[in-house]
């Protein structure tokens, strides 16, 4: 399956053939526009004049990481605290899984070890978990026992919820639909 986020190509060719791309696009997926956090992981690999390994962000000097997701455009909104979190993240990747991104996904026994596993990154919590395991299921074929059942509602067949429906652009103005109901609910509640 290929992405077909609206964002550069090249972006979603990326995101296709580099685990690490699309864990650091996940990563990066809050308090910012999906298509901002999809595309930086091309941007970083533009600015670095390579596409990075898990163990070299993990050992970048963390200023100087600071400072290249910190250049006009920033990489995202925080850039500072964000390019902290991608750092912490590749180093987690480093330690338990040698560097090896998709060790993540491939080794998990079942859809809860998935799960389980992706929850332990920082700044994953449970709805941001569930949303990557179902972005795996859905566009990566990653689909242990019992992933539906780990993503929640974002593994469901015919969501439009996350990223992880994303197709084509009707996909996406369902997801965006879903957003803005999601908003009005929080607001009329709060």
């Amino acid at each position: 399956m290929t992405f077909s986020l609206p964002i550069p190509p090249e972006a979603n060719a990326l995101l296709d053939r580099s685990p690490l791309a699309l864990l650091v696009g996940m990563t990066l997926d809050q308090q910012d526009k999906l298509e901002k956090a999809f595309t930086s992981p091309y941007v970083l690999s533009q600015r670095l004049g390579h596409e990075p390994t898990a163990q070299e962000i993990a050992g970048f000097d963390t200023e100087e990481l600071i400072r290249i997701f910190s250049t006009p455009p920033a990489l995202h909104r925080f850039p500072k605290a964000m390019a902290t979190r991608t750092q912490e993240v590749c180093r987690l990747i480093v330690a338990r899984y040698d560097g090896d991104v998709a060790r993540l996904w491939t080794e998990a026994a079942d859809g809860r070890d998935l799960f389980k596993r992706v929850a332990e990154l920082p700044g994953f919590g449970k709805q941001k978990s569930q949303i990557f395991v179902a972005l795996l299921g859905k566009r990566y074929g990653v689909q242990p026992a019992g992933w539906r059942e780990a993503a929640g509602a974002y593994g469901e067949e015919g969501a439009h919820m996350s990223v992880a429906d994303i197709v084509d652009d009707a996909s996406l103005g369902k997801v965006r639909d879903y957003k803005k109901a999601m908003k009005a609910a929080a607001k009329s509640v709060g």
